[in-house]
């Protein structure tokens, strides 16, 4: 393909094929390109073939929204390799202000909630990662140890760029860079992770009620952190 999205199918099979670098798609034998126009090189057969699954689905118009695994792989392509520094630093200055250190001050029940779901990641995060970091009480900031705050920059600067971009995702929908780096790292699964990135905001639909936009909204959220970690599965395989 020459560019962009294509507004209307013209094609009759997308396929992955091996490439330069790793795996690309074709339809009818022609590369996919990115937004930007570089090859579309994946480093998995089976990251190339969700996306050619992607475009065989694609009907008489075509959908991104119905792409996500095609949407990640040109960002990770024309976004996150060229800029894979600046990216790196953005989500590891998440350790010195994560979501699983800030916790209630009251109600008594929500401080116990926060500690029962978050502690445990503390704890992995301290032992596997070499980064203990603190929690506090209130939401005033206070550093964390600097050696924590370097175990896990060199933790995100250890991932590849597409794994990178699926980092980012997760972390930008969860607040924690915990959380993410669980992901990453297998500790849980995705569908684990989720509800205890949550804590906050299901005590508050316990005490008022669900509110049906923040439900769909919340709904939404969780389907892209599940694609995230699904596109971090199909990083390695």
């Amino acid at each position: 393909m020459s560019g962009g999205w294509a507004p209307k199918r013209f094609w009759t099979e997308a396929r992955a094929e091996p490439a330069e670098g790793g795996f690309a798609v074709h339809l009818d034998g022609r590369a996919v390109r990115t937004p930007a126009k570089a090859p579309l090189v994946v480093p998995s057969r089976a990251m190339a073939e969700a996306i050619a699954a992607e475009w065989q689905a694609q009907e008489t118009v075509v959908d991104p929204r119905s792409m996500p695994v095609t949407r990640s792989a040109n960002s990770a392509i024309d976004k996150v390799i060229p800029q894979f520094d600046a990216v790196a630093e953005m989500l590891a200055a998440y350790g010195d202000s994560d979501l699983l250190c800030y916790r209630a001050e009251s109600p008594a029940e929500l401080a116990a909630r926060q500690a029962e779901a978050w502690d445990p990641l503390l704890a992995w995060a301290g032992t596997v990662l070499g980064a203990p970091l603190e929690p506090r009480a209130g939401i005033a900031h206070r550093p964390q140890p600097p050696e924590s705050l370097a175990a896990l920059d060199g933790a995100v600067r250890a991932l590849t760029a597409f794994e990178l971009t699926a980092l980012h995702d997760l972390v930008g929908i969860s607040g924690s860079l915990v959380i993410g780096l669980a992901a990453v790292h297998g500790h849980l699964a995705a569908e684990e992770l989720w509800p205890l990135a949550r804590v906050d905001e299901d005590w508050q639909q316990r005490l008022w009620g669900v509110d049906e936009e923040a439900a769909a909204a919340a709904e939404d959220a969780r389907a892209a952190f599940l694609h995230a970690a699904r596109f971090h599965a199909l990083c390695r395989v």
